[in-house]
């Protein structure tokens, strides 16, 4: 054995040691935690989001140039393993050479030399990006761009050691390729460095050999240390996060469980395994803050900082815990309110694009959900205005201060029969306390019901019956009285054996669809534009054949289309009728920008930044369409204020689909 390898053994197990002692450190923070939550079930659903999103960077190239670019940098990684590997066990034994593998070993040579160099170029246009162009969602602190820089030079330097290998060698062997080799880069490249002399090859080949393993080891031990941890975590936080039905669904508190003092999260000891990892995986690449509708209008919150917020005080907190010990300055201060301010909690619209672009499938709306739990039902501090809202929500069973008894009225001289009256029907239409209560969406109600009767369509609806659904509640963290309303609302719709509904809410249609299923609502849920699509197509209702067209922009409900990809439907409608010129925003999709209404903000004031509806409602009017469509009642009052806002009332409308289509019926 020769010296070389000797040295290389104790520091492989040296640096070996301590990435393994950091790794359970980490490891071990992760179970501080409480909280329950199985993540295995739909193993094979969760191995192809690894394949999809992990690996072939499906959410990264949502962002194409930025995608592209750490595409060539991760799939450069995976593919340079097989000259770590070759390097490290070469160590051990200085001959060796994956070269026995014969005409496989002449494709890895091709890979590495190309994505070798790509890498490189991929490095420098980062470095650029970051100081040159200064992307505003990478303008982080000093201390993070320290980080990033160590980060893509470390890579660099591994991808220049690699090459450095390989030319030497090259040149060492009289510039001739190896049997199965094939390397056309370092071939041009190696005759260039050594002017046809290959004298100090071997010097050079070792130099650049213990600068390869050398980098990479001191890679891998500063990763337990940097945000680039995501290299090792992003894998499992994407195999762990939720899945199919559970999507976007808030998880359910026991509120049974008389053990619980704190509900919700106020500190990292409420949180689960998985909401640590979270942060933990965490890349601060910025893409969820720079999509936020509160961060993008100028308030403090920021889903970037909530996660990193989460890592930080883990890392502060979970060893003292872990060991026993007590820190009276540490142990004084909470994950709420001395890290993360209740403004920012209270500023999040649930609207999910945080984490529809978060590129290692972290989930930032549960953590604020939990935290906003621990707010209201354990501090008992919330915005005073929220009084009101749980009250009548108590009293009401509407967020609005309605009379319960009032709930049908908008169905008077109508000929609409509720459940109580005559069971037997195809579909419950259930209308939802805007469609009940509020004055404009009456009217949108009346339509998709009068719709429906064109149609022939036999149903029925609750009336006095029908209850908030509890997405409102549930949003603003009330978990008492979400439960509350959603298990009597439950207790009614199964004792009338309903199978089927239809809504023109999507906080509605999100609830009775995925959220019921947690208390045993099995129901299937179709959105109204789905029931006016699906009524088009078998020819139930007739459109006009109209000769004027006007330019209609469609503008995107979180909460049908993030929460539950529903984004045809409504368009197949517009698209179908002769008037309607469909123009599509600038954000559209599942790109679309939030109205401002969710997660319960619908009832809450803007104390800082800009309207969030104000800056949809602007990228509306730059389409110059004359109407702005939309399927969901809490959009359509902040489409309808910003409207308001740029004074085109006069100009511009504001419709819902189910109007739209009626208009145009014969």
């Amino acid at each position: 054995m020769e010296l070389k390898n000797v040295i290389f053994i104790l520091v492989f197990i040296s640096a070996i040691t301590y990435f393994v002692w950091n790794s359970r450190r980490i490891i071990k923070n992760l179970f501080v935690g409480k909280k329950i939550d199985n993540r295995l079930n739909n193993f094979g659903q969760r191995l192809k989001n690894v394949w999809v999103i992990a690996f072939l960077q499906k959410k990264l190239l949502r962002d194409f140039k930025a995608g592209i670019l750490h595409f060539f940098i991760f799939w450069g990684f995976v593919l340079f393993l097989f000259a770590v590997v070759e390097a490290f066990i070469q160590g051990f034994y200085s001959q060796f050479s994956l070269e026995f593998l014969g005409p496989v070993y002449s494709i890895i040579t091709l890979i590495e030399d190309v994505f070798g160099l790509l890498v490189i170029l991929s490095v420098l246009y980062a470095l650029y990006r970051r100081f040159v162009i200064h992307i505003p969602r990478l303008e982080v602190g000093k201390e993070e761009k320290v980080d990033a820089t160590i980060i893509l030079l470390l890579i660099m330097m591994v991808c220049i050691a690699m090459f450095g290998e390989n030319i030497s060698l090259i040149a060492r062997h009289n510039f001739q390729l190896g049997s199965y080799e094939f390397r056309p880069i370092s071939a041009a490249l190696s005759p260039l460095f050594y002017s046809n002399n290959s004298a100090n090859a071997q010097l050079f080949f070792e130099i650049f050999w213990w600068m390869h393993v050398l980098v990479v080891l001191t890679f891998l031990n500063y990763l337990p240390f940097s945000k680039h941890l995501h290299v090792l975590t992003s894998v499992p936080n994407t195999f762990f996060a939720n899945v199919n039905s559970i999507r976007n669904t808030i998880k359910p508190l026991n509120l049974d469980d008389e053990s619980i003092e704190i509900f919700g999260a106020a500190d990292i000891e409420q949180f689960s395994w998985k909401q640590i990892l979270d942060g933990y995986s965490c890349t601060q690449c910025g893409r969820c803050s720079s999509v936020c509708p509160a961060a993008t209008t100028g308030k403090s919150l920021s889903p970037r900082k909530i996660i990193v917020d989460i890592r930080h005080r883990v890392e502060e907190k979970a060893p003292l815990i872990l060991e026993n010990k007590t820190d009276e300055e540490i142990f004084s201060k909470t994950l709420v309110h001395d890290y993360i301010t209740d403004m920012e909690l209270w500023e999040c619209t649930t609207c999910m694009a945080c984490v529809q672009e978060c590129p290692v499938m972290i989930e930032h709306v549960d953590s604020i959900v939990d935290l906003r739990r621990n707010l209201v039902l354990t501090e008992s501090q919330f915005p005073s205005n929220l009084n009101n809202v749980f009250k009548s929500l108590e009293t009401n069973y509407t967020p609005w201060a309605f009379n319960q008894a009032d709930r049908a009225a908008w169905a008077e001289g109508m000929n609409i029969k509720t459940m109580a009256e005559d069971p037997n029907c195809d579909i419950l239409f259930w209308v939802g306390c805007a469609g009940s209560f509020d004055e404009r969406y009456k009217k949108v109600t009346k339509t998709f019901a009068s719709l429906m009767q064109k149609a022939n369509i036999n149903f029925r609806i609750l009336g006095t019956e029908e209850k908030c659904n509890g997405d409102t509640a549930r949003r603003l963290g009330n978990e008492y009285l979400a439960q509350m309303l959603i298990k009597e609302n439950i207790e009614t719709l199964n004792n009338y054996g309903i199978k089927k509904i239809v809504t023109a809410c999507p906080h509605c249609f999100h609830s009775l669809k995925n959220e019921y299923k947690q208390f045993g609502g099995n129901f299937e849920v179709v959105h109204h534009t789905q029931m006016i699509s699906d009524m088009l197509s078998s020819n139930k209702i007739q459109l006009k054949d109209e000769d004027s067209v006007s330019k209609v922009t469609y503008h995107d409900s979180c909460y049908l289309g993030r929460y539950n990809s529903v984004y045809d439907s409504p368009r197949n409608v517009l698209n179908n009728v002769h008037s309607v010129d469909l123009v599509e925003m600038k954000r559209n999709k599942s790109k679309g920008f939030c109205c401002g209404g969710g997660g319960g903000r619908m009832f809450l004031e803007d104390e800082e930044g800009g309207r969030i509806n104000i800056e949809r409602t602007k990228e509306a009017l730059e389409t110059n369409a004359s109407t702005i469509a939309s399927a969901c009642p809490f959009c359509m009052t902040m489409m309808t204020d910003g409207v308001k806002h740029f004074e085109k009332t006069e100009q511009v409308s504001v419709k819902d689909i189910a109007e739209i289509v009626f208009e145009n019926s014969n």
